[in-house]
């Protein structure tokens, strides 16, 4: 692919699509007032921060019972925890390569084992563990190669359970006390690339597409995506035990799909992935958007980005009802050359039109960042944060992170787990870290939950009016005065707006968990 250099013409063509920077606000930051309930919760947590001796537990169950909204930068099969991996394949009868760790189908010959050996072999299941997720991996050393490993290495397993693992992950997230998952997801790719094989290349995108829809074609692999998903659905609803008498919690999280394409694959390939993830979110209600996945520095990824961003603006034209996130700036100075940190994030915004950018570590490293920034603030495109991760993959954290950028430009921020399963993390793990290492408030934690629905794709109207990442997180006329905790309930006008539109609804539910959430630690908050 070419790259994007430094040369006037080439740098006008990636602004081509962008306001002018004259309409683009200014850095600032954003106070609010907080209610008394906010201040009393804000204060007992400061005591928590400053106890003496410290009680580093106290400190994690806040953050555990805190409410988080939702998860919107999630990998289904990277989510699962690794211990729940390793008693699926064991259950399966898979093996286990001994030189590469790597689950494969049985019989198990020469140079594999059971997995099943895991159950009474302790050092046999910490090695896979260990190859498995990032457990226990060396802090001063450089986890990307490790971390991108093991999806490969266990990527047999949850691809036999998908309903199962599903499952098991919507029960994690709804003890993290979240009410929403975006989930990423990819249905039928093996379908998709065997057509996108069939059809091949053509740098006319037009003329592409129509060869893959010719026939109805790519419909059929959507319907197999959909029959795939089906089963997903069956699988997840029965070990949920969802509709008995006895159902597991996950039951109760509201559940989307964001379709992942692999951009480490063929030009072809990808726009066959891109295309089936945007028809499938414009004509089945559980998907919403689409993505790109895989490593960011891969020579395809670096090579074919541009194009790419240009797949991705094209298709959003075919299907304008599809939602766009994007893996964006996931590198970091050394990983790359400096020209391919220049313009990632940039181009997913100016280009492919994201609608939320994930990752987005290398904003300061890119030309004209501020402007960028502005033109995310401008656009209300969030970016997706997960601190774990970027730690893991990047070794980027603290004030090397640009969090503290995004929210002095106005940009939305959502916090993220990315792969929770693989990270060995949680939610709640990340809410703690951002507010230990940037000094954040209750109210400040309260807002970024709040973010992670309102800037998700579910669709309906939101609870809040105008840009919240603004100014503030102030209800619709509708619902105003109205809030839970605020001692009087939604009348009907609201009511109606909260039955009609699923993101008000997941609001409402984060609303009401914070109320009760305020009223549970007021007793033992002191006093203004």
């Amino acid at each position: 692919m070419p790259l994007l250099c430094c040369c006037l013409l080439t740098l006008l063509a990636c602004l081509a699509t962008a306001p002018p920077a004259a309409a683009l606000p200014r850095p600032r930051a954003v106070p609010r007032p907080s209610t008394d309930a906010e201040a009393r919760t804000d204060a007992y947590l400061t005591s928590l921060r400053t106890a003496s001796p410290h009680d580093p537990r106290a400190l994690r169950g806040f953050f555990l019972k805190l409410p988080k909204g939702g998860d919107l930068h999630n990998h289904l099969f990277g989510a699962v925890r690794t211990e729940y991996l390793i008693a699926l394949a064991a259950g399966d009868g898979l093996c286990v390569d001994t030189a590469t760790l790597t689950a494969v189908v049985p019989p198990c010959g020469p140079g594999t084992r059971p997995a099943a050996d895991a159950r009474t072999d302790p050092g046999f299941r910490e090695a896979i563990l260990r190859a498995w997720s990032m457990d226990r991996f060396p802090a001063d050393r450089s986890g990307h190669d490790h971390f991108f490993a093991t999806f490969d290495k266990f990527g047999l397993v949850p691809a036999r359970h998908p309903g199962e693992v599903l499952a098991e992950v919507a029960d994690s997230v709804a003890a993290q006390h979240q009410f929403y998952l975006e989930t990423m997801v990819n249905p039928a790719s093996d379908r998709a690339g065997q057509l996108a094989d069939e059809v091949g290349w053509d740098p006319d995108l037009a003329a592409l597409h129509a060869r893959l829809v010719a026939g109805g074609r790519l419909d059929d692999v959507v319907a197999a995506a959909r029959r795939a998903t089906d089963d997903t659905d069956a699988g997840f609803r029965a070990a949920a035990r969802c509709g008995t008498d006895h159902p597991r919690p996950g039951c109760r999280l509201t559940v989307r799909f964001v379709y992942q394409a692999f951009r480490g694959e063929s030009r072809e390939r990808v726009f066959t992935e891109l295309a089936l993830g945007m028809r499938l979110a414009e004509r089945d209600p559980r998907f919403l958007a689409v993505d790109l996945v895989q490593p960011e520095d891969g020579p395809t990824a670096l090579a074919d980005y541009t194009p790419q961003m240009r797949m991705v603006r094209f298709l959003h034209t075919v299907y304008p009802k599809a939602r766009v996130t994007l893996h964006a700036g996931e590198l970091r100075p050394g990983l790359v050359p400096p020209e391919d940190l220049r313009f990632h994030v940039r181009q997913a915004v100016d280009i492919a039109g994201a609608e939320r950018v994930g990752h987005g570590v290398d904003l300061r490293h890119e030309a004209d960042w501020q402007r960028t920034a502005r033109t995310m603030a401008a656009r209300r495109i969030a970016v997706e944060v997960p601190f774990t991760s970027n730690a893991q993959i990047l070794g980027v954290r603290g004030a090397a992170h640009p969090f503290a950028t995004y929210r002095a430009y106005g940009v939305p921020v959502v916090l993220a787990t990315d792969d929770p399963g693989v990270s060995r993390t949680d939610i709640s793990h990340e809410y703690q870290y951002a507010a230990e290492t940037y000094g954040l408030t209750y109210p400040e934690l309260k807002d970024l939950a709040r973010a992670s629905v309102q800037y998700a794709f579910l669709p309906g109207r939101s609870l809040w009016r105008g840009d919240p990442a603004r100014d503030g997180y102030r209800p619709v006329a509708a619902c105003a005065g109205q809030l839970p905790g605020s001692g009087r309930p939604p009348g009907a006008r609201c009511r109606r707006l909260i039955d009609a539109s699923p993101k008000a609804a997941v609001q409402w539910r984060e609303e009401a968990a914070s109320a009760d959430f305020e009223r549970t630690v007021a007793g033992a908050a002191p006093r203004r």
